[in-house]
């Protein structure tokens, strides 16, 4: 394969259309790739920034990134549009959710798809298209190629302080930069979306790169680094290394990482190092506390467990963001008052943004979940609608639970409501779907105190809320009018 020069330069446009509020690595790392090979790259992050019109119209290549679900159902709205623009442009779908959902994007008009490490991939793409073959796809629809990664190149991005900042109750906000130290994971968690395409394997990006990534990222403004890692301790040699050259080099910034509660509690070791090396705080999809769902999941631990990581953070004096699918087709009204009131015990309703008390269980194209003959015999039809297999849960009032608690988040977040005053409002209504009147919560949980958090909820592995479904409103009028949704909104 020749990946070091081209006949010709091709124009590429690399699209994102949402990636967690962060500006996105999977622009920047492939944007590297393919300017060195002396193509020319406009990225454009549309979560952020206007389609360019008129890069669109000249692009040879139109490349989409497809890291989760939400980003997916934003492209599938999205790809008519570019094809109105330039009707001769190559399509390109890649990341996590290409591969999955390979069928309806070829529906859509997408010629190649790449998942995994896609780098690769996008480079042969374009070294394919400069020689003009007219050919279907020859690159891997998954690649788990080991690559030797490129620092990668923001430029053109929009600058990191339109992207979520880190708030810190009491002393204001802080502008966030993010990278990545390693791709895939090594776990098989039944619901995650990485899942049926690492198959268990992750991939290192190499220390010196991750350390000039952020070095380029603190010159241009970044006060804390968020890592996107699936799961920062799967190399924990690797990023126990990592924490303490960036700590060296970069003593006053902050930084958070995802980690599992599994892994939280086997190198509970490792943890006051986090802390020492400018760690604010842990996310950890925990996903439930009952065990019996834990295990439906095949999450890897158990609600002991979680309980026990809460104690030892607590020690510790660190902070931890837990995240949940507190609404899945084995939820009861009684489990999730059990949630609700853990939080309440724990001390904990600041910890969690509200959105995450809304989330249902997502159960797309390929995911383990199916492995369940519960599963098999609860879900309709694959919907390429929405990109998922629906279900509803037994009980007609936890699903209607889900919207109103979805609501009643992102009403507290247009208002900009504390987290303890919205968790009051789910903790009413919980109660009153269940028919109960709501005890009171303690006053001594509400401490007041507050806790470093990002400004948009971390989530990925769930069905998007409407607000999301939204988010793409940047885009021009004339653009949007395609974007609209089966429900009806824009």
């Amino acid at each position: 394969m020749r990946c070091g020069y081209t006949y010709r330069d091709v124009n590429i446009v690399l699209i994102s259309t949402y990636e967690l509020g962060r500006q996105p690595f999977g622009l920047a790392s492939p944007a590297a790739w393919l300017r060195k090979r002396g193509h020319h790259v406009v990225s454009m992050d549309l979560a952020r920034q206007s389609l360019d019109e008129s890069a669109a119209r000249d692009a040879a290549l139109i490349a989409i990134y497809l890291p989760m679900h939400t980003a997916t159902r934003l492209a599938a709205q999205l790809i008519p549009a570019l094809r109105q623009l330039n009707p001769g442009a190559h399509l390109c779908c890649y990341g996590l959710y290409a591969p999955m959902n390979v069928e309806y994007l070829r529906s859509l008009g997408v010629s190649t798809i790449l998942g995994g490490e896609f780098e690769n991939g996008l480079v042969h793409l374009a070294e394919r298209l400069a020689t003009r073959a007219n050919e279907p796809q020859t690159e891997p629809l998954v690649s788990m190629d080991r690559l030797q990664f490129e620092v990668p190149d923001r430029a053109g991005l929009p600058p990191l302080e339109k992207y979520a900042h880190l708030i810190v109750p009491g002393d204001g906000y802080r502008i966030v930069g993010s990278t990545e130290a390693s791709r895939g994971c090594k776990h098989l968690c039944r619901h995650c979306p990485i899942v049926p395409v690492y198959k268990g394997v992750f991939r290192i990006v190499s220390r010196d790169i991750v350390l000039e990534d952020i070095r380029r990222q603190a010159a241009a403004g970044a006060q804390h680094i968020s890592f996107g890692d699936p799961d920062f301790f799967n190399g924990i040699r690797h990023a126990m290394e990592l924490v303490e050259e960036f700590h060296h080099e970069f003593p006053k910034l902050t930084y958070d990482a995802t980690i599992k509660i599994e892994h939280l509690g086997k190198h509970e070791g490792h943890l006051s190092t986090l802390r020492d090396t400018g760690c604010l705080f842990i996310i950890s999809a925990v996903e439930s506390v009952d065990d019996a769902v834990l295990e439906f999941l095949d999450k890897g631990h158990t609600r002991e467990d979680f309980l026990h990581v809460i104690k030892t953070f607590r020690e510790l004096g660190m902070t931890l963001h837990p995240t949940f699918v507190p609404f899945t087709p084995w939820t009861t009204l009684e489990g999730y008052l059990d949630l609700l009131n853990v939080l309440q015990q724990q001390a904990l309703i600041e910890n969690v943004a509200p959105i995450q008390l809304g989330i249902r269980l997502l159960i797309p194209e390929g995911s383990r979940m199916l492995e369940l003959e519960d599963v098999r015999r609860l879900i309709g039809p694959f919907d390429p609608q929405s990109l998922a297999y629906p279900w509803k849960n037994p009980d007609p009032r936890l699903d209607a639970l889900s919207e109103t608690v979805q609501e009643i988040a992102a009403a507290a977040e247009r208002r900009k409501e504390s987290r303890p005053v919205t968790f009051e409002r789910i903790w009413q209504a919980a109660h009153a779907a269940a028919g109960l009147t709501a005890p009171p919560i303690a006053a001594s949980r509400h401490t007041g105190l507050g806790v470093p958090y990002l400004s948009e909820p971390w989530y990925c592995c769930a069905e998007p809320t409407r607000d999301q479904l939204v988010s793409i409103g940047t885009v021009k009028p004339q653009v949007k009018a395609v974007l609209a949704t089966a429900d009806g909104f824009v």
